[in-house]
């Protein structure tokens, strides 16, 4: 009974992360056929074969596009991981201060080098601001109450990331619009070689994150019943929270900090497929890629000729679903 049950939970994940992946597909024809310029199919085609649309189509919308939606998988990823880490539906990296603390990263790293570094220094910055993040983060958590306080650690150290950078923005006002948009989270003026790197990092990830997908069961379990069986409750979780930054470093170096997409992503996941980790980290990612991008075409089309951050967006339909999961996590401990 148990392994018919298992096999008809397999075949609802197989067929929810394909039509996750049509959906994917929908929204990223949508986004190279709409914007400020709008496409039909047939032009679509023809610029992907040289047309006079090829330079919107080819240097434009499409790695705006891979961006998106790479990045999106990215956030998914990190938060479905993290909030295994911490045991707690409410870890995200946005929420628990790591994304803050890339920012921050970033934002020095643009101060402190020449304009001509900045495409390697940014993404330098970012990695570097995520580690110390979460490197303060388990310190300070550990040794003031262990997993159960990670998550209000996280908060705390969240807001004094974000009040240094106000800080130092500041003190240097000519920089501070423009890194206001990249905080807020765009995919505005990615290119192929964003994507390339957003790849390249990801798939540079990709044996970490199938081995943490293998052990995220364990991660539901309390620390007394992992030594039990033998894992050791530091390196399990210090495992998971490590991969959990790398994958939010490399979302944030290419777009910048996209709130709650890493809470969001899970949650729907969740809904969907389950908790079991083969089914959840899939759907996880798919539905992270498939939010960003959603969100991402929204901000081009909504206020046309302008558009709105994707970063945005997607903070103005997240923060309510927030809310409730708050309701609701309130009503069942309560």
């Amino acid at each position: 009974m148990s392994r018919a049950l298992e096999r008809q939970a397999d075949a609802r994940a197989i067929g929810v992360c394909g039509i996750l992946f049509l959906l994917l597909a929908a929204i990223a024809l949508l986004g190279i056929m709409a914007g400020a310029v709008t496409l039909g199919f047939h032009e679509v085609l023809d610029a992907l074969g040289g047309g006079k649309n090829t330079f919107i189509v080819m240097q434009y919308r499409l790695p705006r596009i891979a961006v998106s939606l790479l990045a999106g998988l990215s956030f998914g990823l990190a938060g479905v991981f993290l909030q295994g880490a911490l045991r707690n539906p409410l870890a995200s990296p946005d929420v628990v201060g790591i994304t803050k603390w890339a920012g921050l990263g970033a934002f020095l790293a643009g101060l402190a080098t020449p304009p001509a570094w900045v495409s390697w220094s940014v993404p330098l910055g970012v990695i570097a601001g995520a580690l110390f993040g979460a490197a303060a983060l388990l310190f300070v958590g550990r040794r003031f109450g262990g997993v159960a306080s990670l998550a209000l650690t996280g908060v705390a150290l969240g807001m004094l990331a974000q009040a240094l950078m106000q800080y130092i923005m500041v003190l240097h006002p000519s920089r501070a619009d423009q890194s206001m948009v990249w905080l807020a989270g765009s995919v505005y003026g990615s290119t192929a070689r964003d994507g390339l790197f957003l790849s390249l990092w990801l798939l540079a990830c990709l044996p970490v994150v199938i081995y943490s997908a293998l052990r995220l069961d364990a991660g539901g379990f309390g620390d007394d019943t992992l030594i039990s069986i033998g894992i050791s409750p530091p390196a399990l979780r210090g495992s998971l929270i490590l991969i959990s930054v790398l994958l939010c470093a490399g979302g944030v170096a290419a777009v910048g900090s996209m709130g709650f997409l890493g809470l969001i992503a899970p949650h729907a996941a969740r809904i969907l497929v389950g908790s079991r980790a083969r089914h959840l980290v899939p759907a996880s990612a798919l539905v992270g890629a498939l939010a960003l991008s959603s969100a991402d075409l929204i901000g081009r089309v909504i206020a046309l000729p302008n558009e709105i951050p994707a970063g945005i967006v997607a903070a103005v339909i997240s923060g309510p679903y927030l809310v409730f999961l708050l309701i609701k996590e309130t009503a069942r401990h309560g």
